[in-house]
């Protein structure tokens, strides 16, 4: 393991804050690297993966669930569409909104994003103990629940 960086005066109050911030920059471009080996930018895999899962879905559902506004979840959608990966089609259940679908193109990219997310798994927990992980699985699920139950309060 590297040193620890030395956390900068103004973020003297928030070392685990500054602490997930520098993991997620150094997660997200090492998944980065990844992804651009079959053709993909961060961020278009989770939305591949929800369409994997979930079947086709609306535009603005896909966003909601991504924490994406409508703009980013566009320009997503647009580069994807672009590749071949998915297409949009027309809401049967309402003409004025769209679904997003896979296509023949974008289910066969699951197995490769699916290698791809457990090489960056390995990569992320290294020598980690079985226990270790669940420990850390466990404290980095209540942040997020921690962070997201302040979003709502406010």
């Amino acid at each position: 393991m590297g040193e620890r960086e030395v956390v900068p005066g103004a973020a003297a109050g928030g070392p685990i804050s500054h602490t997930i911030f520098r993991l997620a920059r150094i997660h997200r471009l090492i998944a980065g690297r990844l992804l651009r080996e079959v053709g993909l930018h961060a961020s278009q895999e989770l939305l591949l993966m929800r369409l994997w899962d979930g079947g086709p879905q609306r535009q603005t559902d896909l966003g909601a669930e991504l924490g994406t506004d409508s703009a980013a979840t566009t320009r997503i959608v647009q580069r994807l569409e672009e590749s071949g990966y998915v297409r949009r089609v027309p809401d049967p259940a309402d003409r004025r909104a769209t679904l997003v679908e896979n296509t023949a193109q974008g289910l066969a990219l699951r197995e490769h994003v699916e290698r791809i997310w457990e090489h960056l798994e390995e990569l992320t927990v290294g020598e980690m103990t079985p226990e270790q992980q669940q420990t850390a699985l466990d404290c980095l699920l209540r942040l997020e629940c921690n962070l997201h139950t302040g979003v709502t309060r406010e």
